[in-house]
């Protein structure tokens, strides 16, 4: 994945941009190659002829990607693949723009260059437009231009020639560059190294893991949209969970739950910056009756109608393709806690520029009174479930968790009355859902307050303060999900057969959850053993989807997934040595 907060792009083994919507991330796939598009095309390669092998690695500390491309005949090509990104007027530079510089590293390699993007999905080849430098793809609503120093004619109608020299290719608005293309491409790759470099220097990172955490904390920044703020939870749609199933979905927005889960994994390294960007477009959803949707789009749309696209066949062929999520109209309670939980660090952390007050904490009351109304009362839960509705213990401890971080909240700002009111509150609550949520007979919690079924999620409860880790009823609540949903290295979300049957693959975030739940019991050698398989299991360069298959190493699911590399950045703070080990 490369991007900058305006535009992000999928790239394969090969150098091929495969996947990238335009002019944002919710908008027309242009390249939608990964989804197999009824035309020919989707897709940005520089083709190498008669490649044999490839290199692929992110320059480091940087979200730049570079690819080596290997021919039969001893030529070699080195592709630099980059959204620009810095810091210019006292604001971000992020340009709706892919930059790609290609060079010979050795040998005379023949290249062909195939720029192919689509509209409206898949439907249609755009029309086109040259001049002598540049050529134009006229897009609903975008048109996007190439600038380059490479011969137009080639470009246009994908001639092969011998690389004798570096080119470059500019790929962005319907602007003409008042520069030499050479010149703004090679400054750019300097800026965007030195951005992403200097975002990296700030991180306070565990000192196991570094590279692993680095590369998700970059993930997580590339998927926050900056123009609002808002954090979408994938850069795609209808990735399958497992091979041919039916759970194919778009996950191109904002899910306030997921969002939550990845400021508070950035707070921990010391990134607050997504935390107070995403938290001005939260103030903007919040209504005056606090109710709120588990999902929104990237520019604050409430409704996204769920749809069926035709001329996308699917990942390999496993449609359908979905564009909408239909989940914008579930109940799922807990999503009061999540944006509670995501603004509590607003409040006590004296580093911030804006700091919480009393307006943003009378903001938040209505979000608790809905929490209070709302813990024992049945939702569609943190999976969804399209088929059933039940009163979940997770969405219910969300709702505990709100009116007692409300309760935090009063006493900091010295609100004492309000500190009482939302604690008593928090009290009972507490005493109501332990008493609900338990099993005294298996000894341990249950994922529903009636259905006595078991849930990967349970084990966050210590994790939420809801209960100590040195709880009896959390260490069993810990063994019994490890008994009954663990597979292998992976852990299942939940085994009932839900509206589409029995669970395929391992849930990546649940196998994170459940390493973090093992170290807080103690049971830290196991934890990091099991950390370390799955580390194992990224892709070659570090990157995570929503699943993993339960035999081999193949990941499934929308990608790279913003929960999965939360797990990865928690679980490696929890588990690494401390620093003093090695100063």
């Amino acid at each position: 994945m490369v991007g900058n907060g305006s535009i992000g792009a999928l790239i394969d083994a090969r150098g091929r941009i495969v996947w990238g919507c335009v002019p944002a991330f919710d908008g027309d796939p242009a390249f939608c190659a990964l989804l197999q598009p009824k035309h020919d095309g989707g897709d940005f390669e520089i083709e190498l002829e008669d490649c044999i092998r490839t290199e692929q690695h992110y320059v480091d500390n940087t979200a730049v990607l570079r690819t080596v491309l290997y021919d039969a005949r001893g030529g070699v090509v080195e592709i630099l693949d980059f959204a620009p990104r810095w810091k210019q007027y006292d604001r971000f530079y992020r340009p709706v723009m892919l930059i790609r510089g290609v060079r010979p590293l050795a040998g005379e390699p023949r290249v062909r260059v195939r720029l192919r993007p689509l509209a409206e999905y898949g439907a249609r080849v755009p029309d086109v437009t040259w001049g002598s430098n540049h050529i134009r793809y006229v897009l609903p609503g975008f048109t996007l231009r190439l600038n380059t120093d490479a011969a137009i004619r080639l470009v246009r109608e994908e001639t092969p020639f011998l690389l004798d020299r570096e080119l470059h290719f500019i790929l962005g608005p319907d602007e003409t560059l008042t520069r030499a293309v050479a010149d703004y491409a090679r400054e750019s790759l300097e800026k965007t190294i030195d951005y992403w470099r200097d975002w990296v220097r700030a991180l306070s990172i565990p000192l196991e893991w570094q590279d692993a955490v680095i590369r998700s904390a970059i993930t997580l920044k590339l998927c926050q949209y900056d123009e609002t703020g808002a954090i979408v939870a994938a850069m795609t749609t209808s990735i399958p969970e497992y091979a041919d199933t039916a759970r194919n979905w778009d996950y191109r927005y904002c899910w306030l739950r997921d969002a939550a889960f990845v400021v508070r994994a950035l707070n921990r390294l010391g990134a607050t910056r997504t935390m107070e960007e995403y938290l001005r477009y939260v103030s903007n959803l919040i209504p005056e009756d606090g109710h709120l949707q588990p999902l929104y789009g990237i520019g604050m749309e409430r409704e996204l109608h769920e749809e069926e696209v035709p001329t996308l066949a699917g990942y390999r062929g496993m449609g359908p393709v979905r564009r909408g999520n239909l989940a914008w109209v579930q109940p799922q309670h807990d999503v009061y806690g999540s944006v509670v939980l995501a603004s509590t660090q607003l409040f006590f952390d004296r580093r911030l520029n804006l700091p919480g007050g009393t307006t943003h904490f009378n903001r938040l009351e209505r979000l608790g009174e809905r929490a209070f109304a709302l813990f024992e009362q049945p939702d569609a839960g943190l999976w969804e479930f399209r088929g059933r509705v039940e009163v979940h213990t997770y969405s219910a401890v969300m709702c505990w968790a709100a009116c007692d971080r409300l309760a935090k909240i009063a006493g900091q700002l010295r609100l004492h009355e309000r500190a009482d009111f939302w604690q008593e509150r928090a009290t009972r609550m507490h005493a109501r859902i332990s008493e609900l949520a338990f099993d005294p007979q298996r000894g341990h919690f249950v994922e529903g307050t009636h259905s006595g079924r078991m849930d990967a999620v349970l084990l966050l409860l210590a994790d939420l303060g809801f209960v100590r880790a040195d709880d009896p009823r959390f260490a069993a609540t810990v063994d019994a999900v490890g008994r009954e949903l663990g597979r292998g290295d992976g852990m299942l979300r939940y085994v009932a057969p839900d509206d589409f049957g029995v669970p395929e693959t391992s849930f990546t975030i649940c196998t994170f959850w459940y390493i973090d739940a093992l170290a807080a019991v103690g049971r830290t050698e196991e934890a990091r053993e099991l950390f370390e398989r799955v580390l194992a299991r990224r892709n070659h360069v570090g990157l995570l989807s929503e699943d993993l298959s339960l035999e081999g190493s193949e990941l499934w699911g929308n990608f790279p997934q913003t929960y999965s590399h939360v797990g990865l950045i928690n679980a490696a703070m929890r588990l690494s040595r401390p620093w003093e080990d090695a100063t």
